[in-house]
């Protein structure tokens, strides 16, 4: 696994194709994600901090990881399939158990944007789909 960092969101307001770059925090590939509209959304105000007065989905389930005072400790992007990319939120619990939770990379990611966890991508998918910065 290869850790990764949020490089760029690209939100086209007239569309529902948003794209996220991944960048290796120690190389220079970028990994580009389709993503929707709300999940961007969601990883905007994520990296901002920005809170809503009433939570949407994502801030939801943060709200509820913190009220369980469970961690997202990272988020591993883990294939890519038939051009759809899989991805895995590992979560610590707080006896120190960790449970994995299958989750849509979108998703998982907006979440590790609004807990500050670290994003790691199998080095097999970033073979298939990475480009160079």
């Amino acid at each position: 696994m290869i850790e990764m960092q949020l490089k760029t969101i690209k939100i086209n307001d007239t569309g529902d194709r948003q794209y996220i770059g991944l960048g290796e925090v120690d190389g220079d590939r970028i990994l580009t994600i389709v993503i929707g509209y709300q999940e961007v959304q969601a990883i905007k105000r994520g990296v901002n901090g920005t809170k809503l007065e009433r939570p949407l989905t994502h801030d939801f389930v943060n709200n509820m990881l913190e009220a369980t005072e469970c961690k997202l400790q990272r988020v591993d992007i883990t294939e890519l399939r038939d051009g759809t990319f899989y991805a895995l939120v590992r979560i610590e619990r707080p006896d120190g158990s960790v449970a994995e939770i299958d989750a849509r990379p979108s998703d998982a990611i907006a979440l590790a944007s609004m807990q500050h966890a670290p994003i790691f991508v199998a080095d097999e998918v970033l073979f298939e789909a990475a480009t160079f910065e």
